[in-house]
Protein backbone atom coordinates (compact mmCIF):
# COMPACT_ATOMS: atom_id res chain seq x y z
CA UNK A 1 0.00 0.00 0.00
CA UNK A 2 1.11 3.52 -0.85
CA UNK A 3 1.60 6.25 1.67
CA UNK A 4 -1.01 8.84 1.37
CA UNK A 5 -0.06 11.98 -0.46
CA UNK A 6 2.49 10.32 -2.52
CA UNK A 7 2.51 12.17 -5.60
CA UNK A 8 3.54 10.27 -8.56
CA UNK A 9 1.06 7.79 -6.91
CA UNK A 10 -1.64 9.74 -6.77
CA UNK A 11 -1.13 10.97 -10.36
CA UNK A 12 -0.84 7.33 -11.71
CA UNK A 13 -3.71 6.54 -9.96
CA UNK A 14 -5.44 10.15 -11.56
CA UNK A 15 -4.39 8.66 -15.08
CA UNK A 16 -6.05 5.23 -14.81
CA UNK A 17 -9.11 6.64 -13.87
CA UNK A 18 -9.54 8.74 -16.76
CA UNK A 19 -8.78 5.98 -18.85
CA UNK A 20 -11.17 3.46 -17.44
CA UNK A 21 -14.21 4.73 -19.86
CA UNK A 22 -12.10 4.19 -22.98
CA UNK A 23 -11.58 0.22 -22.40
CA UNK A 24 -13.34 -2.60 -21.50
CA UNK A 25 -10.03 -4.33 -20.38
CA UNK A 26 -9.41 -5.73 -16.70
CA UNK A 27 -10.28 -2.04 -14.69
CA UNK A 28 -13.50 -3.67 -13.20
CA UNK A 29 -10.82 -5.65 -11.14
CA UNK A 30 -9.64 -2.81 -8.88
CA UNK A 31 -13.03 -3.12 -6.67
CA UNK A 32 -13.96 -6.12 -4.75
CA UNK A 33 -16.45 -8.81 -6.87
CA UNK A 34 -19.92 -7.86 -5.92
CA UNK A 35 -21.40 -11.51 -6.00
CA UNK A 36 -19.85 -14.96 -6.09
CA UNK A 37 -21.69 -18.24 -6.54
CA UNK A 38 -20.49 -21.41 -5.46
CA UNK A 39 -22.55 -24.28 -7.32
CA UNK A 40 -22.83 -27.36 -4.40
CA UNK A 41 -23.32 -27.48 -0.44
CA UNK A 42 -20.93 -30.44 0.35
CA UNK A 43 -17.72 -30.21 2.17
CA UNK A 44 -16.32 -28.68 -1.07
CA UNK A 45 -18.96 -25.92 -1.60
CA UNK A 46 -18.97 -25.19 2.01
CA UNK A 47 -15.68 -24.80 3.11
CA UNK A 48 -15.49 -23.21 -0.39
CA UNK A 49 -17.99 -20.15 0.93
CA UNK A 50 -15.68 -20.07 3.97
CA UNK A 51 -12.31 -19.73 2.46
CA UNK A 52 -14.01 -17.01 0.04
CA UNK A 53 -15.52 -14.89 3.20
CA UNK A 54 -12.21 -14.49 4.76
CA UNK A 55 -10.23 -13.45 1.39
CA UNK A 56 -12.69 -11.30 0.08
CA UNK A 57 -13.86 -9.75 3.18
CA UNK A 58 -17.71 -8.98 4.25
CA UNK A 59 -19.14 -6.69 1.84
CA UNK A 60 -19.02 -9.44 -1.21
CA UNK A 61 -22.57 -11.56 -2.02
CA UNK A 62 -21.61 -15.08 -1.98
CA UNK A 63 -24.49 -17.38 -2.54
CA UNK A 64 -24.68 -21.46 -2.55
CA UNK A 65 -26.16 -23.58 -5.22
CA UNK A 66 -27.90 -27.15 -3.40
CA UNK A 67 -30.51 -29.18 -5.02
CA UNK A 68 -29.97 -31.61 -2.06
CA UNK A 69 -29.39 -31.75 1.36
CA UNK A 70 -26.56 -29.47 2.86
CA UNK A 71 -23.67 -31.99 3.30
CA UNK A 72 -23.74 -33.88 -0.02
CA UNK A 73 -21.96 -36.83 0.35
CA UNK A 74 -21.67 -36.44 4.08
CA UNK A 75 -24.83 -37.14 4.57
CA UNK A 76 -26.86 -40.03 7.33
CA UNK A 77 -29.69 -42.66 7.43
CA UNK A 78 -32.09 -43.63 9.96
CA UNK A 79 -32.27 -46.77 11.25
CA UNK A 80 -34.01 -48.03 14.28
CA UNK A 81 -34.20 -44.52 15.15
CA UNK A 82 -30.58 -43.44 15.31
CA UNK A 83 -28.66 -41.54 12.35
CA UNK A 84 -25.45 -43.51 10.98
CA UNK A 85 -22.97 -41.66 8.52
CA UNK A 86 -23.96 -42.98 5.31
CA UNK A 87 -21.31 -41.22 3.12
CA UNK A 88 -17.71 -39.56 4.28
CA UNK A 89 -17.13 -41.33 7.77
CA UNK A 90 -14.05 -40.97 8.85
CA UNK A 91 -10.98 -38.18 9.45
CA UNK A 92 -7.30 -38.44 9.78
CA UNK A 93 -5.37 -37.06 12.73
CA UNK A 94 -3.35 -34.83 10.21
CA UNK A 95 -6.42 -33.50 8.17
CA UNK A 96 -5.51 -29.69 9.40
CA UNK A 97 -8.42 -27.94 7.70
CA UNK A 98 -10.78 -30.39 9.33
CA UNK A 99 -9.72 -30.01 12.51
CA UNK A 100 -9.58 -26.21 12.27
CA UNK A 101 -13.34 -26.39 11.28
CA UNK A 102 -14.31 -28.60 14.43
CA UNK A 103 -12.32 -25.93 16.35
CA UNK A 104 -13.69 -23.06 15.02
CA UNK A 105 -17.31 -24.42 14.68
CA UNK A 106 -17.09 -25.62 18.06
CA UNK A 107 -18.04 -29.01 16.94
CA UNK A 108 -17.54 -32.29 19.49
CA UNK A 109 -15.34 -35.17 18.61
CA UNK A 110 -16.62 -38.54 20.51
CA UNK A 111 -13.95 -40.38 22.00
CA UNK A 112 -12.96 -43.56 19.30
CA UNK A 113 -13.67 -46.78 19.20
CA UNK A 114 -12.85 -49.69 18.06
CA UNK A 115 -13.10 -53.12 17.21
CA UNK A 116 -11.21 -56.51 15.62
CA UNK A 117 -10.87 -57.19 12.05
CA UNK A 118 -10.68 -59.90 9.60
CA UNK A 119 -9.53 -60.18 6.08
CA UNK A 120 -11.80 -62.84 4.05
CA UNK A 121 -10.62 -63.72 0.60
CA UNK A 122 -14.14 -65.59 0.00
CA UNK A 123 -13.12 -69.22 1.19
CA UNK A 124 -11.71 -68.61 4.20
CA UNK A 125 -10.06 -65.32 6.80
CA UNK A 126 -6.47 -65.29 5.81
CA UNK A 127 -6.11 -62.75 8.29
CA UNK A 128 -7.92 -62.08 11.69
CA UNK A 129 -7.07 -59.40 14.35
CA UNK A 130 -6.84 -60.82 18.47
CA UNK A 131 -7.70 -58.55 21.01
CA UNK A 132 -4.18 -58.78 22.05
CA UNK A 133 -1.45 -56.71 20.84
CA UNK A 134 1.89 -58.54 21.12
CA UNK A 135 0.13 -61.60 19.33
CA UNK A 136 -1.19 -59.56 16.86
CA UNK A 137 2.43 -57.82 15.96
CA UNK A 138 3.56 -61.82 16.12
CA UNK A 139 0.92 -62.56 13.11
CA UNK A 140 1.60 -59.86 11.08
CA UNK A 141 5.59 -60.26 11.15
CA UNK A 142 4.88 -64.54 10.54
CA UNK A 143 2.20 -63.73 7.56
CA UNK A 144 3.82 -60.37 5.99
CA UNK A 145 7.02 -59.97 7.33
CA UNK A 146 8.32 -56.75 7.63
CA UNK A 147 5.74 -55.22 5.06
CA UNK A 148 3.20 -53.55 7.06
CA UNK A 149 5.84 -51.61 9.24
CA UNK A 150 7.44 -50.96 5.67
CA UNK A 151 3.91 -49.82 4.33
CA UNK A 152 3.59 -47.18 8.00
CA UNK A 153 6.91 -45.83 6.87
CA UNK A 154 6.24 -45.51 3.19
CA UNK A 155 2.73 -43.94 3.56
CA UNK A 156 4.55 -41.30 6.57
CA UNK A 157 7.03 -39.99 3.53
CA UNK A 158 4.02 -39.70 1.34
CA UNK A 159 1.86 -37.55 3.85
CA UNK A 160 5.49 -35.44 5.46
CA UNK A 161 5.51 -33.96 1.57
CA UNK A 162 2.16 -33.58 1.37
CA UNK A 163 1.86 -31.57 4.70
CA UNK A 164 3.76 -28.94 2.82
CA UNK A 165 0.16 -27.75 1.71
CA UNK A 166 -0.81 -26.15 5.25
CA UNK A 167 1.91 -23.79 4.68
CA UNK A 168 1.63 -23.07 1.15
CA UNK A 169 -2.27 -22.33 2.04
CA UNK A 170 -1.40 -20.38 5.37
CA UNK A 171 1.38 -17.92 2.75
CA UNK A 172 -1.75 -17.72 0.44
CA UNK A 173 0.43 -19.62 -2.33
CA UNK A 174 -2.08 -20.94 -5.01
CA UNK A 175 -1.89 -23.72 -7.96
CA UNK A 176 -3.73 -23.03 -10.83
CA UNK A 177 -4.00 -27.28 -11.72
CA UNK A 178 -4.04 -30.64 -9.77
CA UNK A 179 -1.41 -31.30 -11.42
CA UNK A 180 1.17 -28.33 -10.53
CA UNK A 181 -0.96 -28.12 -6.41
CA UNK A 182 0.76 -32.15 -6.40
CA UNK A 183 4.23 -31.09 -7.83
CA UNK A 184 4.91 -28.44 -5.58
CA UNK A 185 4.51 -30.83 -2.68
CA UNK A 186 6.04 -33.68 -3.89
CA UNK A 187 7.96 -33.13 -7.44
CA UNK A 188 7.82 -35.81 -10.26
CA UNK A 189 7.55 -38.65 -7.57
CA UNK A 190 4.02 -37.55 -6.71
CA UNK A 191 2.91 -37.12 -10.31
CA UNK A 192 4.16 -40.48 -11.86
CA UNK A 193 2.02 -41.93 -9.14
CA UNK A 194 -0.64 -40.47 -10.50
CA UNK A 195 0.17 -42.39 -13.75
CA UNK A 196 0.67 -45.62 -12.12
CA UNK A 197 -1.59 -48.08 -10.05
CA UNK A 198 -0.66 -48.12 -6.41
CA UNK A 199 0.42 -51.92 -7.21
CA UNK A 200 2.91 -50.89 -9.45
CA UNK A 201 3.82 -48.22 -7.00
CA UNK A 202 4.32 -50.71 -4.01
CA UNK A 203 6.40 -53.52 -6.17
CA UNK A 204 8.26 -50.54 -7.48
CA UNK A 205 9.18 -50.07 -3.69
CA UNK A 206 9.55 -53.83 -2.89
CA UNK A 207 6.38 -54.58 -1.50
CA UNK A 208 5.30 -58.18 -1.76
CA UNK A 209 2.41 -59.25 -3.76
CA UNK A 210 0.69 -61.59 -1.01
CA UNK A 211 1.19 -58.15 1.17
CA UNK A 212 -0.55 -55.93 -1.86
CA UNK A 213 -3.05 -58.68 -2.71
CA UNK A 214 -4.53 -59.30 0.88
CA UNK A 215 -3.94 -56.24 2.74
CA UNK A 216 -3.36 -53.31 0.18
CA UNK A 217 -6.14 -54.07 -1.97
CA UNK A 218 -8.89 -54.85 1.27
CA UNK A 219 -8.35 -50.97 2.32
CA UNK A 220 -9.00 -50.08 -1.60
CA UNK A 221 -11.83 -52.30 -1.78
CA UNK A 222 -13.56 -50.71 1.68
CA UNK A 223 -12.48 -47.10 0.89
CA UNK A 224 -12.76 -46.66 -3.13
CA UNK A 225 -14.97 -49.98 -3.83
CA UNK A 226 -11.99 -50.68 -6.13
CA UNK A 227 -8.58 -53.00 -6.33
CA UNK A 228 -4.98 -52.27 -6.54
CA UNK A 229 -5.60 -50.88 -10.01
CA UNK A 230 -6.08 -47.68 -8.73
CA UNK A 231 -3.73 -44.43 -8.85
CA UNK A 232 -1.18 -45.23 -6.28
CA UNK A 233 -1.63 -41.59 -5.15
CA UNK A 234 -4.85 -41.90 -3.67
CA UNK A 235 -3.81 -45.53 -2.95
CA UNK A 236 -1.65 -44.10 -0.17
CA UNK A 237 -4.08 -41.74 1.05
CA UNK A 238 -6.53 -44.66 1.31
CA UNK A 239 -3.57 -46.55 3.20
CA UNK A 240 -3.47 -43.36 5.14
CA UNK A 241 -6.65 -44.71 6.65
CA UNK A 242 -5.82 -47.23 7.92
CA UNK A 243 -4.76 -45.32 10.61
CA UNK A 244 -5.93 -46.25 14.32
CA UNK A 245 -6.54 -42.25 15.08
CA UNK A 246 -9.44 -41.99 12.37
CA UNK A 247 -12.27 -39.67 14.16
CA UNK A 248 -15.68 -38.57 13.33
CA UNK A 249 -18.25 -35.66 14.28
CA UNK A 250 -20.54 -36.30 17.19
CA UNK A 251 -23.73 -35.81 15.45
CA UNK A 252 -23.09 -36.35 12.41
CA UNK A 253 -19.74 -34.88 9.73
CA UNK A 254 -22.13 -33.13 7.74
CA UNK A 255 -21.90 -30.95 10.99
CA UNK A 256 -19.26 -29.30 9.27
CA UNK A 257 -20.88 -28.07 6.24
CA UNK A 258 -23.79 -26.66 8.05
CA UNK A 259 -21.66 -24.87 10.18
CA UNK A 260 -19.10 -23.71 7.60
CA UNK A 261 -22.11 -22.29 5.56
CA UNK A 262 -23.30 -20.70 8.58
CA UNK A 263 -19.78 -18.98 9.39
CA UNK A 264 -19.36 -18.00 5.81
CA UNK A 265 -22.65 -15.66 6.00
CA UNK A 266 -23.60 -17.07 2.50
CA UNK A 267 -26.93 -17.18 1.14
CA UNK A 268 -28.16 -20.95 0.79
CA UNK A 269 -30.10 -21.01 -2.47
CA UNK A 270 -32.09 -24.38 -2.88
CA UNK A 271 -32.55 -25.38 -6.59
CA UNK A 272 -30.70 -27.31 -9.58
CA UNK A 273 -28.33 -25.42 -11.94
CA UNK A 274 -29.19 -25.81 -14.80
CA UNK A 275 -26.76 -23.43 -17.18
CA UNK A 276 -23.77 -21.11 -16.91
CA UNK A 277 -23.19 -18.42 -19.83
CA UNK A 278 -20.91 -15.60 -20.11
CA UNK A 279 -23.01 -12.21 -20.44
CA UNK A 280 -20.96 -9.07 -21.27
CA UNK A 281 -22.89 -5.59 -19.44
CA UNK A 282 -21.68 -1.97 -18.91
CA UNK A 283 -19.53 -1.58 -15.66
CA UNK A 284 -21.34 1.47 -13.68
CA UNK A 285 -18.55 1.97 -11.39
CA UNK A 286 -15.60 2.72 -14.73
CA UNK A 287 -17.95 2.92 -17.54
CA UNK A 288 -16.81 0.06 -19.16
CA UNK A 289 -17.74 -3.30 -19.72
CA UNK A 290 -17.23 -6.24 -17.43
CA UNK A 291 -17.65 -10.25 -18.26
CA UNK A 292 -20.31 -11.80 -15.98
CA UNK A 293 -21.78 -15.41 -15.28
CA UNK A 294 -25.51 -15.87 -15.75
CA UNK A 295 -26.54 -18.78 -13.40
CA UNK A 296 -29.98 -20.32 -14.59
CA UNK A 297 -31.71 -22.63 -12.14
CA UNK A 298 -35.07 -24.12 -11.11
CA UNK A 299 -35.77 -22.49 -7.54
CA UNK A 300 -38.72 -23.17 -5.58
CA UNK A 301 -40.51 -20.02 -7.40
CA UNK A 302 -39.66 -21.58 -10.93
CA UNK A 303 -37.00 -21.00 -13.18
CA UNK A 304 -34.68 -18.12 -12.32
CA UNK A 305 -31.54 -16.49 -13.23
CA UNK A 306 -28.93 -14.53 -11.42
CA UNK A 307 -25.31 -13.18 -12.50
CA UNK A 308 -22.37 -13.07 -10.86
CA UNK A 309 -18.62 -11.87 -10.94
CA UNK A 310 -17.05 -15.57 -9.75
CA UNK A 311 -17.90 -18.93 -9.77
CA UNK A 312 -16.64 -21.50 -7.68
CA UNK A 313 -18.21 -24.73 -8.78
CA UNK A 314 -18.21 -27.73 -5.98
CA UNK A 315 -19.86 -30.82 -7.21
CA UNK A 316 -18.98 -33.58 -10.08
CA UNK A 317 -19.41 -32.06 -13.69
CA UNK A 318 -20.70 -35.44 -14.51
CA UNK A 319 -24.15 -35.59 -16.06
CA UNK A 320 -25.75 -37.95 -13.80
CA UNK A 321 -24.85 -35.67 -11.11
CA UNK A 322 -24.90 -32.33 -12.25
CA UNK A 323 -26.21 -31.91 -15.86
CA UNK A 324 -24.98 -28.36 -16.16
CA UNK A 325 -24.71 -26.61 -19.65
CA UNK A 326 -22.48 -23.88 -20.16
CA UNK A 327 -23.37 -21.32 -23.05
CA UNK A 328 -21.84 -18.31 -25.43
CA UNK A 329 -18.46 -19.59 -24.18
CA UNK A 330 -15.08 -18.92 -26.02
CA UNK A 331 -13.47 -21.78 -26.29
CA UNK A 332 -16.12 -23.86 -25.44
CA UNK A 333 -16.11 -25.78 -21.74
CA UNK A 334 -15.34 -29.03 -22.58
CA UNK A 335 -17.96 -31.64 -21.34
CA UNK A 336 -16.34 -34.11 -18.55
CA UNK A 337 -17.63 -37.62 -19.22
CA UNK A 338 -15.63 -39.61 -17.14
CA UNK A 339 -17.30 -41.96 -14.85
CA UNK A 340 -17.82 -41.94 -10.90
CA UNK A 341 -17.79 -45.30 -9.27
CA UNK A 342 -21.02 -46.45 -7.25
CA UNK A 343 -20.74 -47.45 -3.89
CA UNK A 344 -24.07 -48.97 -2.47
CA UNK A 345 -24.23 -48.64 1.08
CA UNK A 346 -26.53 -51.27 3.43
CA UNK A 347 -27.32 -50.41 6.66
CA UNK A 348 -28.81 -53.67 8.45
CA UNK A 349 -30.21 -54.33 11.84
CA UNK A 350 -30.02 -58.22 12.33
CA UNK A 351 -27.74 -61.41 13.71
CA UNK A 352 -24.26 -61.83 11.36
CA UNK A 353 -24.74 -65.58 9.95
CA UNK A 354 -21.09 -66.32 11.09
CA UNK A 355 -20.81 -69.42 9.10
CA UNK A 356 -20.90 -67.57 5.83
CA UNK A 357 -17.65 -67.03 6.87
CA UNK A 358 -16.06 -70.34 7.92
CA UNK A 359 -17.17 -69.70 11.47
CA UNK A 360 -18.99 -72.72 12.46
CA UNK A 361 -19.60 -72.08 16.18
CA UNK A 362 -20.52 -68.40 16.38
CA UNK A 363 -19.04 -67.92 20.32
CA UNK A 364 -15.85 -67.56 18.58
CA UNK A 365 -17.07 -65.11 16.07
CA UNK A 366 -16.23 -61.56 17.52
CA UNK A 367 -14.90 -59.42 14.91
CA UNK A 368 -16.21 -55.99 14.27
CA UNK A 369 -15.33 -55.60 10.91
CA UNK A 370 -14.94 -57.78 7.43
CA UNK A 371 -12.47 -56.74 4.63
CA UNK A 372 -12.38 -58.84 1.43
CA UNK A 373 -9.95 -59.36 -1.00
CA UNK A 374 -10.64 -59.70 -5.08
CA UNK A 375 -12.82 -62.83 -6.10
CA UNK A 376 -15.79 -63.00 -8.11
CA UNK A 377 -17.89 -64.84 -6.42
CA UNK A 378 -17.71 -62.07 -3.35
CA UNK A 379 -20.83 -59.62 -3.91
CA UNK A 380 -19.60 -57.05 -0.93
CA UNK A 381 -16.91 -55.15 -0.54
CA UNK A 382 -17.14 -54.68 3.31
CA UNK A 383 -18.96 -55.13 6.22
CA UNK A 384 -18.85 -53.61 9.99
CA UNK A 385 -20.59 -52.56 12.87
CA UNK A 386 -21.26 -48.97 13.20
CA UNK A 387 -22.79 -46.91 15.94
CA UNK A 388 -24.59 -44.47 16.10
CA UNK A 389 -23.65 -40.82 15.08
CA UNK A 390 -24.76 -39.49 18.56
CA UNK A 391 -23.68 -42.64 20.51
CA UNK A 392 -20.49 -44.51 19.83
CA UNK A 393 -20.79 -46.42 22.34
CA UNK A 394 -19.10 -49.88 21.11
CA UNK A 395 -20.61 -53.41 21.53
CA UNK A 396 -18.65 -55.53 23.90
CA UNK A 397 -19.47 -58.24 21.94
CA UNK A 398 -21.54 -58.25 18.71
CA UNK A 399 -23.14 -61.62 20.06
CA UNK A 400 -25.17 -60.60 22.54
CA UNK A 401 -27.88 -59.29 20.65
CA UNK A 402 -28.29 -57.85 16.90
CA UNK A 403 -26.53 -55.07 15.41
CA UNK A 404 -26.32 -51.86 12.72
CA UNK A 405 -23.71 -53.51 10.10
CA UNK A 406 -22.98 -51.05 7.33
CA UNK A 407 -22.17 -53.19 4.00
CA UNK A 408 -20.44 -51.57 0.97
CA UNK A 409 -21.26 -53.65 -2.36
CA UNK A 410 -21.00 -52.51 -5.67
CA UNK A 411 -24.56 -53.59 -6.63
CA UNK A 412 -27.74 -53.60 -4.42
CA UNK A 413 -28.07 -57.08 -2.15
CA UNK A 414 -30.52 -59.11 -3.35
CA UNK A 415 -32.70 -61.35 -0.78
CA UNK A 416 -30.84 -64.07 -1.31
CA UNK A 417 -27.71 -62.53 -0.52
CA UNK A 418 -29.50 -60.77 2.55
CA UNK A 419 -30.32 -64.63 3.80
CA UNK A 420 -26.76 -65.72 3.55
CA UNK A 421 -24.82 -63.04 5.11
CA UNK A 422 -27.87 -63.25 8.46
CA UNK A 423 -28.98 -65.36 10.51
CA UNK A 424 -32.01 -62.72 10.60
CA UNK A 425 -32.50 -59.46 10.04
CA UNK A 426 -35.48 -56.94 10.42
CA UNK A 427 -34.86 -53.73 9.78
CA UNK A 428 -32.75 -52.38 6.42
CA UNK A 429 -31.92 -48.85 4.62
CA UNK A 430 -29.90 -48.65 1.40
CA UNK A 431 -27.89 -45.95 0.04
CA UNK A 432 -26.49 -45.62 -3.73
CA UNK A 433 -23.60 -43.19 -4.00
CA UNK A 434 -21.54 -42.06 -7.18
CA UNK A 435 -18.87 -41.82 -4.64
CA UNK A 436 -15.84 -40.98 -6.26
CA UNK A 437 -14.19 -41.12 -9.68
CA UNK A 438 -13.93 -44.44 -11.27
CA UNK A 439 -10.12 -44.61 -10.94
CA UNK A 440 -7.80 -45.67 -14.07
CA UNK A 441 -4.49 -45.02 -14.48
CA UNK A 442 -2.52 -42.79 -16.13
CA UNK A 443 -4.92 -40.17 -14.45
CA UNK A 444 -5.34 -36.46 -15.75
CA UNK A 445 -7.34 -34.29 -13.34
CA UNK A 446 -9.84 -31.96 -15.28
CA UNK A 447 -9.03 -28.26 -15.04
CA UNK A 448 -9.35 -26.27 -11.97
CA UNK A 449 -9.80 -23.10 -14.03
CA UNK A 450 -12.11 -23.18 -16.28
CA UNK A 451 -12.43 -19.41 -17.83
CA UNK A 452 -11.57 -16.32 -16.25
CA UNK A 453 -13.41 -16.48 -13.13
CA UNK A 454 -14.70 -19.85 -13.12
CA UNK A 455 -12.92 -22.62 -11.21
CA UNK A 456 -13.72 -26.30 -10.40
CA UNK A 457 -13.15 -27.73 -6.81
CA UNK A 458 -13.81 -31.23 -7.80
CA UNK A 459 -10.80 -31.36 -9.99
CA UNK A 460 -8.93 -32.84 -6.96
CA UNK A 461 -11.23 -35.78 -6.55
CA UNK A 462 -8.93 -37.28 -9.73
CA UNK A 463 -5.88 -37.21 -8.02
CA UNK A 464 -7.95 -38.65 -4.44
CA UNK A 465 -11.27 -38.13 -3.05
CA UNK A 466 -11.30 -37.19 0.31
CA UNK A 467 -13.14 -34.65 2.82
CA UNK A 468 -9.71 -32.94 3.48
CA UNK A 469 -8.76 -33.23 -0.35
CA UNK A 470 -12.06 -31.22 -0.98
CA UNK A 471 -11.26 -28.68 1.48
CA UNK A 472 -7.72 -27.97 0.33
CA UNK A 473 -8.91 -27.78 -3.05
CA UNK A 474 -11.59 -25.30 -2.14
CA UNK A 475 -9.23 -22.97 -0.35
CA UNK A 476 -7.18 -23.37 -3.43
CA UNK A 477 -9.63 -22.45 -5.68
CA UNK A 478 -10.81 -19.33 -3.24
CA UNK A 479 -7.45 -18.11 -3.13
CA UNK A 480 -6.90 -18.44 -7.43
CA UNK A 481 -10.29 -16.21 -7.51
CA UNK A 482 -8.95 -13.82 -4.90
CA UNK A 483 -5.35 -13.34 -6.91
CA UNK A 484 -6.62 -13.49 -10.36
CA UNK A 485 -9.13 -10.93 -9.54
CA UNK A 486 -6.41 -8.52 -8.18
CA UNK A 487 -3.77 -9.88 -10.62
CA UNK A 488 -1.16 -11.05 -7.76
CA UNK A 489 0.04 -13.30 -10.33
CA UNK A 490 3.63 -13.78 -8.62
CA UNK A 491 1.25 -15.73 -6.18
CA UNK A 492 0.32 -18.68 -8.21
CA UNK A 493 2.73 -21.40 -9.27
CA UNK A 494 5.40 -20.53 -7.41
CA UNK A 495 8.45 -22.83 -7.75
CA UNK A 496 10.77 -24.45 -4.52
CA UNK A 497 8.30 -23.17 -2.19
CA UNK A 498 9.50 -25.73 0.40
CA UNK A 499 12.89 -24.36 0.38
CA UNK A 500 11.63 -20.90 0.22
CA UNK A 501 9.22 -21.04 2.69
CA UNK A 502 12.05 -23.12 5.03
CA UNK A 503 14.14 -19.75 5.37
CA UNK A 504 12.02 -17.33 6.36
CA UNK A 505 11.82 -16.57 10.21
Amino acid sequence: MRAPGAGPARLLLLLASLGRGLSSGPQDLRYPPKRIAVIGAGIGGTSAAYFLRQRFGKDVQIDVFERGDVGGRLATVNLEGEDYEAGGAVIHLLNLHMKHFVKELGLAVPKSQGGLMGIYNGDEFVFEESSWYIWNFVKLLWRYWLNPLRMYMWVEEILDKFMRIYRYQAHDYAFSSSESLLHALGGAEFLQMLNQSVEESMQKSGFSQKFINEIVTSAMRVNYGQGANINGFVGAVSLAGADNGLWSIEGGNKLVCTGLLYASKAKLIPGTVISIEEKTRQNGRSGGTMQLYEVTYNSTSGLARDAYNIILIATPLNRKIANITFLNFNPPIAEFSRPYHQTVATFVHGHINSSFFGYQDPSYFNLHGIFTMENPKLFINSMGIVSPVKDRKDASNPLLGPQVWKIFSPQPLTREQMNLLFLSYDTTTVKVWLAYPHYSPPEKCPPVILHRRMYYVNSIEWAASAMEMSAISAKNAALLAYHHWYENMDMIDQEDLHERLKTEL
